[in-house]
């Protein structure tokens, strides 16, 4: 008979002020869906809910404190947020910057007294993120070479969690898409949480 490994903690991190929003009423609601499903344990950081400041000079010592536990205890990490300006929402940016600290997330490994290069700390997190674009895929993935999606996973993730390491799911055109759009959108967010799912649970059974 198998033996079921430790329970999985989900973290998951919502940067979108509009509680009727794709983001907030779809995806979100969907991941937490399909954990309750499954029976997993998880946690919703709620930026715009729990009125976290963007800034590095007014930031909330405790919450970034409390964030990082969070962060430390969590096997799994959702990111949602729609696109602003080729990047994701204020307040997830802040929590990228405050949260993900060097020390915590990431170290300079010394190369020469002039250079080193990062080592992620947080290697062993799953990580998925879902963003969400007003603008069609056509324009962005060719006329601007997919930077948002660039950015964020050279320039943020491979410090943090590592090269390749991170999964994207980019939804296109929410504004303008069909209903029968958006429902073939959280099919594949269900399917996501399953595979993250089975796949811990079938890794994790000791024969």
């Amino acid at each position: 008979m198998g033996k079921i490994g430790a329970l999985v903690k989900n973290l998951i991190v919502i940067g979108h002020p509009d509680k009727k929003s794709f983001c907030y009423n779809g995806i979100l609601q969907t991941i937490i869906k399909r954990l309750e499903y499954w029976g997993e344990d998880y946690h919703v950081i709620d930026l715009y809910e729990e009125k976290f400041s963007p800034s590095r000079w007014y930031k909330n010592e405790k919450d970034v404190q409390r964030y990082q536990k969070l962060v430390k205890e969590s096997n799994r990490i959702y990111f949602i947020s729609p696109v602003w300006w080729f990047r994701t929402t204020p307040l997830l940016e802040g929590f990228f910057d405050q949260v993900f600290t060097p020390g915590f997330a990431y170290k300079f490994q010394k190369i020469t007294n002039t250079y080193g290069f990062p080592v992620p700390l947080l290697k062993d997190k799953k990580v998925r993120t879902y963003l969400t674009h007003g603008a069609p895929a056509l324009p962005v993935l060719t006329l601007y070479l997919n930077s948002v999606r660039l950015r964020l996973e050279m320039g943020v993730y491979s410090f943090i969690f590592g090269w390749f390491r991170t999964k994207t799911r980019q939804f296109w055109s929410v504004p303008f898409v069909s209903n029968k759009k958006r429902v073939r959108y959280l099919q594949q967010v269900r399917e996501d949480i399953d595979k993250d799912v089975k796949r811990y649970y079938r890794n994790e059974i000791i024969i």
